[in-house]
């Protein structure tokens, strides 16, 4: 009986193709709105690395002065090197990274490859195993390069693509700003989604550095920050000065494998600003936060409400097509008034009558899903390319494709219950008198 339904709604869409065409349309168009809205929402809001994210935290102190001291002030959401530099010292975490970003002049050594700037993130070697960083050649370099800051790197395929072309790279040398490291390992394909270590003075939406060097060998070579900044008050002249001023710019991560060690880890840093104020370091009250990943990234806003309100907006025009296609499927219905009384007359039931035309909105549906789906695609792969740095940051995975496809034919299916129902109800007896 489905099939006939079937072949008597195909029928009935071809008999006024400009209608059934306008009301596909209808529909997809809301499909592909909403999808593509929900596409970049989740994206931005989703957990970039689940396998690590419960045990990834980020600790955030208060070194400000007391002059600009307000209650409520939450604690810099960056470290300055002292405090980076005492709880790497510490290493109180199962493993812990400080991080920074440079731009560095890359020297190839070809003549067919004049040198060029590469973005570079400085880490320790914990960083690798924490952020589970795939590698396809090699790996990270030892806790004793980091101890005597040594010119070690990690580089990303791209980059080694770039470099060595169908060679190997590891313990090959790259120069960067005149001077000589050695590579220890080649990064796999690594794009977290949403570039969590880069959500503040950069975009979350672009890849992650085809280079890292050690933190300890960016500070002894005087490499300056690629980011944000905060400095109260002006640091002394010369690098060290800025070391040694109050000025925030380090993104600080430590890993903690459970809840024993997140306790743990809080009372250690209530012990360390208390040290601290003995050091007539911290004058504020004691103001320590420890961020879970996806906490930090709501802090660092990486979801607006912009982000949000336009989800919202998109699925209210969704609402609106749906709308908009129970009243071109009503006006379709009751111009067919009379062939539903000859139908009854002939004997087809009300549940008969009421299948068929429901069968006919489920393929205004499936061919409404098919074409919203692409639509969607096109319009996530348009954004990703206008807003950020890789086009594949932004993609439609298989879930949220096949989310769409059923969302559109019960879209339809929806929108043809009130059409449906009064196409049943019509009066045969009626209806063949005035014909």
């Amino acid at each position: 009986m489905f099939r006939y339904h079937l072949k008597l709604g195909l029928k009935s869409l071809r008999r006024a193709p400009v209608l059934t065409v306008l009301m596909v349309l209808i529909l997809a168009v809301g499909i592909g709105t909403s999808m593509t809205s929900l596409t970049l929402l989740l994206a931005l809001s989703g957990d970039p690395v689940p396998q690590m994210s419960g045990k990834l935290f980020v600790p955030r102190l208060d070194a400000r002065p007391l002059e600009s001291y307000t209650a409520g002030d939450e604690p810099d959401f960056q470290l300055g090197y002292i405090d980076a530099r005492n709880l790497l010292r510490d290493a109180k975490g199962a493993r812990q990274t400080v991080l920074f970003g440079f731009a560095s002049a890359v020297d190839s050594g070809r003549d067919d490859l004049p040198p060029f700037f590469e973005d570079g993130m400085t880490a320790t070697h914990d960083a690798f195993a924490m952020f589970d960083v795939p590698f396809i050649e090699g790996g990270t370099w030892r806790a004793e390069d980091d101890a005597n800051a040594a010119k070690v790197a990690v580089i990303g395929q791209d980059l080694a693509q770039r470099l060595f072309p169908g060679g190997k790279a590891v313990g090959q040398r790259i120069r960067l700003d005149e001077r000589d490291y050695t590579i220890t390992g080649v990064m796999g394909l690594w794009q977290p989604v949403p570039n969590y270590i880069r959500v503040y003075g950069s975009s979350s939406t672009g890849r992650p550095p085809q280079l890292w060097i050690p933190f300890s060998t960016a500070v002894q070579l005087e490499y300056s920050n690629n980011g944000t900044t905060n400095c109260q008050s002006t640091p002394e002249p010369g690098y060290q000065g800025f070391l040694d001023s109050e000025c925030t710019w380090l993104q600080y991560w430590v890993q903690l494998d459970d809840a024993h060690q997140v306790r743990a880890y809080r009372d250690y840093l209530s012990a360390y600003v208390a040290e601290q104020k003995k050091l007539g370091r911290m004058p504020r009250p004691p103001n320590i936060a420890l961020l879970p990943l996806m906490a930090h990234l709501e802090k660092a806003g990486v979801v607006g409400n912009d982000q949000r309100l336009s989800s919202w907006l998109a699925f209210g025009f969704l609402g609106v097509c749906v709308v908009n296609l129970v009243t071109l499927m009503l006006a379709k219905f009751t111009a067919r008034q009379g062939d539903i009384g000859v139908r009854r007359a002939l004997g087809a039931t009300r549940a008969q009558i009421f299948r068929q035309y429901l069968t006919e909105a489920g393929v205004i549906g499936a061919v409404g899903a098919v074409l919203g789906a692409a639509l969607a695609w096109y319009g996530v792969h348009l954004v990703g390319r206008a807003t950020a740095t890789t086009e594949d940051f932004y993609r439609m995975d298989p879930g949220l494709l096949a989310t769409s496809l059923v969302l559109s034919v019960l879209a339809a299916l929806l929108a043809g219950l009130l059409p449906t129902w009064r196409a049943c109800n019509v009066r045969p007896a009626l209806q063949l008198k005035t014909q």
